[in-house]
């Protein structure tokens, strides 16, 4: 059984009953993030490690190698909760020639998120931006699904400054509602935790290192959605967390993509000018 296969029947398989976001759920799912926003403190106190690759010296010569790699943590990719399922995997990755200022760049352009990742993005905007605090939207659809359906979803993005070569952002849903037959007529937006329960939050903590030429990314992508059911729970499990795990290697590769893309065009500019001066 491929992905795509397993996927179907996940869908398939969840389509046929509504699964609302329970409070329980909800519960369980603000205390793993406060566990994993407490994680991150502890990562820049003096002493701390602020990147995984520091501990996995292996990872770290597979991203100077231009791999994108998966980072083991405690969750092993997924956790049970009531109700409810967290899918919690990080990734890591190296862009030679790229600096902190190319990194921030990308991570503020929202309006063009839907260039840098799609298809999965299929619309974004900025709604505001300051220094330390930026709200987008973006609609996500996953096109292998055979129902139409789309997420929309407000985010919140805190950027923080460590230090000159060191800094992360901590990004959340404050809003996610489910689009019932995106793109057409009978199209309809359904109220924040109801549906068919496949992304209710998400979550994500990026941490970016500028050294050896270049930038270090990790990203840890968690997300919240409905238990599958046990009578399925055997096949699509091991393919639901393989989809996940997919899914944060991707993201990670296309942000790698876009801030190359953007280095190369600033370098362009510079040269460019210098050109001009002669």
């Amino acid at each position: 059984m491929n992905i795509r296969s397993g996927f179907v029947l996940l869908v398939l398989a969840i389509s046929a009953q509504a699964a609302d976001l329970k409070r329980e759920t909800l519960a369980a799912w603000q205390s793993y993030i406060g566990a994993a926003t407490g994680e991150m403190q502890e990562r820049i106190r003096p002493g701390g490690r602020f990147l995984t690759l520091a501990e996995d010296r292996e990872a770290l010569s597979k991203v100077r190698n231009g791999e994108v790699v998966i980072l083991h943590n405690s969750s092993n990719g997924m956790k049970k909760v009531p109700s409810g399922l967290i899918h919690d995997w990080s990734a890591a990755a190296f862009i030679p020639g790229a600096t902190l200022r190319h990194v921030d760049s990308v991570m503020r352009d929202y309006d063009r998120y839907k260039e840098f990742y799609r298809p999965n993005v299929v619309d974004s905007r900025a709604l505001s931006s300051e220094q330390a605090e930026s709200r987008f939207s973006m609609i996500l659809m996953n096109k292998s699904a055979v129902v139409n359906l789309a997420m929309d979803g407000d985010y919140r993005c805190d950027f923080f400054q460590v230090d000159e070569r060191r800094s992360y952002t901590i990004s959340e849903t404050t809003r996610m509602q489910e689009i019932d037959n995106y793109g057409t007529a009978s199209e309809r937006e359904l109220p924040d935790g109801r549906g068919k329960g496949l992304i209710w939050r998400l979550f994500s903590i990026a941490r970016f290192e500028e050294r050896d030429g270049g930038v270090y990314i990790e990203l840890r992508a968690i997300a919240l959605s409905r238990d599958i059911p046990l009578s399925l729970r055997w096949m699509v499990e091991p393919i639901v967390n393989r989809v996940s795990r997919n899914s944060v290697t991707t993201t990670l590769g296309q942000t790698e993509t876009a801030v190359r893309s953007g280095a190369t065009l600033a370098a362009l500019r510079v040269d460019s000018a210098r050109a001009s001066q002669w």
